[in-house]
């Protein structure tokens, strides 16, 4: 039997059982749940990521829709625990959906959702920050003074490589679509990732695609860790000095590859590209709608639900997107 999790409820009376498998930003989303007579539980454990025996005692004996994490593991076993217990939705607290298995959310009648759309804005801003925090060298910079380094200022120290920052007059940013994606590794100085991550983006960048990027170039990745090959991005880096990458998500998150940290021209930040207050309270918010979304709709009269329904959903792809010399190029 499964371990009692700590909970928090609010409308205890409620008709419908929702549970969250964390404590999140804001209460518009509690208030829109309860507004439609929903008994709320949020789970107050103090463990980062819950097991899936966690959540199988969060979900209990009737539960009728879940909102969960990026961090858990949606398969099999959970969703046939939810369909037992008389659920029809759970909602995924992000974009992605690589810790969702589709098929068997399906299998059991459990329609899915994910929170696209209000985070945008917030990722492009840590991506376009990790670009200039890359080529300016900042965070080498910062540990220089931090570390009493600093004893006046001289033509070469830190200086900035490459001509990424060089403006000639008053030229407008351009763009056009490339037509491979060799061709943006090979004259981008600046590429950014935003695939999803499936069985065709895992280790999209890998050893083969390193190697045909410029020697000066900068990569940034805010999608999922695994669409890089880390060990083959922590050789590229010892290799290639000038070479540098902005990191919000890992491989093997929380964790990083051995040698990463040492990296001097590696900038590392832990998956922080949507923690704006607005964006995550506007996350949860979507999450919420999701299940009262699926909720209503298969407890009307009359009409059967089932499947899986991706909520609030927009074209996710193999998406890159790289500067050179201030013309922008789109792969996708």
């Amino acid at each position: 039997m499964a371990k009692p999790v700590s909970i928090e409820v609010w409308n205890p009376s409620g008709k419908y059982r929702v549970v969250s498998t964390k404590s999140m930003p804001g209460t518009r989303w509690i208030n829109l749940l309860v507004q439609q007579d929903c008994r709320v539980e949020i789970c107050t454990e103090k463990k980062t990521i819950l097991s899936v025996e966690d959540i199988i005692a969060l979900i209990g004996n009737k539960c009728d829709g879940v909102i969960g994490q990026l961090t858990e593991d949606w398969g099999e076993t959970l969703f046939s625990a939810l369909s037992k217990a008389g659920g029809k939705a759970f909602s995924n607290m992000a974009v992605g959906y690589n810790n969702v298995d589709v098929e068997a959310a399906t299998k059991y009648g459990v329609a899915v959702g994910n929170t696209p759309g209000v985070l945008t804005e917030t990722t492009a801003e840590l991506a376009a920050s990790l670009s200039l925090a890359a080529s300016r060298r900042i965070v080498e910079a910062d540990g220089f003074m931090r570390a009493g380094l600093y004893d006046g200022w001289l033509p070469h120290l830190l200086k900035a490589y490459g001509q990424f920052l060089k403006a000639s007059g008053e030229q407008p940013v351009t763009w056009k679509r490339a037509s491979s994606m060799d061709e943006v590794l090979q004259v981008a100085d600046v590429i950014s990732l935003h695939p999803i991550l499936d069985k065709t983006t895992y280790h999209l960048i890998n050893k083969e695609r390193l190697s045909k990027m410029k020697k000066e170039a900068i990569l940034i990745n805010c999608s999922r860790g695994p669409v890089v090959d880390e060990e083959a991005l922590v050789e590229h880096l010892k290799q290639n000095p000038m070479f540098r990458v902005g990191l919000d998500v890992f491989e093997d998150e929380p964790y990083m590859k051995p040698g990463l940290a040492d990296m001097k021209n590696a900038i590392v930040v832990p998956h922080i590209a949507s923690a704006s207050k607005w964006t995550r309270e506007g996350m949860v918010t979507l999450a919420a709608l999701n299940v009262l979304d699926c909720q209503f709709r298969s407890s009307k009269k009359g009409r059967q639900f089932s499947g899986v329904t991706t909520m609030y959903s927009f074209g996710l792809c193999t998406l890159c997107i790289a500067y050179a010399h201030y013309s922008m190029y789109v792969y996708n």
